[in-house]
């Protein structure tokens, strides 16, 4: 009998390496038996579901900021020999139609795709070679003697409801071309679970894991989806975003999720978890509400803007679509008139985007100042490409007014949540805008502006702090 074309299973597979009886030797296998045994589990059931191309998002793929990485070599190789095993290789026939048919109908939905060959490996300096969050996951399948092709790809920093929409692309594209498939994400869980883990402790890497295991076992995606953007930074992952792909490609299905195992050796999380997709069900179509509530989201956004970032916004896009400069409104508020430095800050799906500020004015009136730094924000960021037209839409911008700066002899006149930092050594200077997220220490705050100086850490410099009024 034909078995049903669409996707047959998903799951989600960590990738320590050691799993790999040539690698783990001599080691303390015993505190992974319960990832092994589960994993020999699941590439059993990738045997029974008989499918026809296995799809393998990693992490550890050629990773772009706003774009996914699909591979378009043919055939697809890997080995272990960077962990000191490369007599273990892997040679996969690329489902190429696949991988193109993702990635036309990822760019009919918004979402850029990069597919990646030789002429693309070179210009982004890619290793040919598959990476071990495809070939761990993939050395158990082969074991349970599924022989398919494959496709494999990154993931990458867009944001979630693009992930998600990525997902929903490989589902469409797997049924367009008639084919079976499996849907693999792999991905550890937290690697900051004990004080000596690889990234580091942070309570929140259990906290993560636990609500993440939770959630898998409850099938709740939409959970998944939300959770609180600052636990999934502390917990140091590396399979988030790989199982938000995932999930997309089961949206508008019913599916039947069962965690196979979870454990944390060595200070890092490794769940195995399995998905069986069942009936089509509209309270499943979770993309079309995830949109909805972006777009709301974002009209909140602009109708809740000061008139100071109103500025910032209409410079941008005025500058950015036609190359012409605007002039200050004639009636200026208040708070738009006299001088001051002026910081404009741009971000795009919660990642910045650019940012170039004045440490003291450089015009007429804070209006000016805002004009010109929100275009060189856009456009003369160093660290960005110039802001293109098709991404107007999704900036959010901020305007920091800065009060003159004064000296400090020492660093306990500091409060990162309170007061802006300027180091200077000779003609070297670096600056950091309070009450950044993630920045809560004092030495933190200084560190890292040293290194905007090209400061070393153990010269000393002169400190001086400023406040700011941040309007939204």
């Amino acid at each position: 009998m034909t078995e049903a074309a669409g996707v047959a299973l998903g799951a989600l597979a960590p990738h320590p390496p050691l799993l790999i009886p040539e690698i783990g030797a001599g080691r303390d296998l015993d505190a992974v038996q319960k990832t092994t045994s589960a994993m020999r589990k699941l590439a059993a059931m990738v045997s029974d579901a008989h499918p026809g191309v296995v799809v393998v998002i990693s992490p550890h793929a050629p990773l772009f900021e706003d774009a996914i990485a699909v591979l378009a070599d043919d055939p697809l190789k890997g080995d272990f020999a960077s962990f000191m095993a490369p007599e273990v290789s892997f040679s996969f026939e690329n489902d190429l139609d696949l991988a193109r048919e993702i990635a036309r109908q990822a760019d009919t939905m918004g979402v850029s795709v990069a597919l990646i060959g030789e002429r693309e490996r070179r210009a982004y300096h890619v290793d040919r070679s598959l990476d071990h969050g495809v070939l761990v996951p993939m050395h158990f399948v082969v074991e349970a003697g599924v022989k398919t092709p494959i496709v494999a790809m990154g993931m990458s920093l867009l944001p979630r409801e693009k992930l998600y929409m990525f997902g929903r692309a490989i589902a469409g594209s797997v049924e367009a071309l008639g084919r079976r498939a499996m849907v693999i994400a792999s991905g550890d869980m937290s690697h900051r679970l004990t004080r000596g883990a690889p990234a580091g402790y942070d309570p929140h890497g259990a906290e993560f894991d636990r609500r993440i295991v939770e959630l898998l076992r409850d099938g709740d995606v939409e959970g998944v989806l939300s959770l609180d953007r600052v636990l999934v930074e502390r917990a140091g992952e590396c399979g988030y975003r790989s199982l938000v792909m995932a999930l997309g490609a089961l949206d508008g299905r019913r599916f039947e999720p069962e965690v196979l195992s979870y454990e944390g050796p060595f200070g890092v999380g490794y769940a195995v978890a399995v998905f069986r997709p069942g009936e089509e069900a509209a309270d499943r179509a979770i993309l079309a509400r995830l949109l909805d509530r972006r777009e709301k989201a974002m009209a909140e956004t602009r109708e809740g803007e000061s008139p100071l970032v109103r500025l910032a916004r209409r410079a941008v896009e005025e500058y950015t679509r036609h190359r012409r400069v605007i002039d200050p409104p004639e009636d200026l508020p208040e708070e738009m008139k006299g001088q001051a430095g002026v910081f404009c800050s741009i971000k795009k799906y919660d990642q910045l985007r650019g940012c170039i500020g004045t440490i003291h004015p450089t015009t007429a009136s804070i209006a000016r100042e805002i004009i010109r730094n929100a275009i060189a924000a856009a456009a003369d960021d160093p660290r960005f490409t110039p802001v293109e037209p098709d991404e107007l839409d999704d900036l959010v911008y901020s305007v920091d007014v800065l009060t003159p700066a004064e000296r400090i002899s020492n660093t306990d006149e500091l409060d990162p949540k309170v007061y802006g930092v300027i180091v200077r050594k000779g003609t070297r200077s670096g600056l950091l805008l309070p009450d950044l997220e993630g920045i809560d220490d004092t030495r933190e705050q200084v560190a890292i502006a040293k290194r905007k100086a090209g400061i070393a850490p153990d010269e000393d410099v002169e400190l001086f702090r400023f406040e700011v009024k941040r309007y939204r």
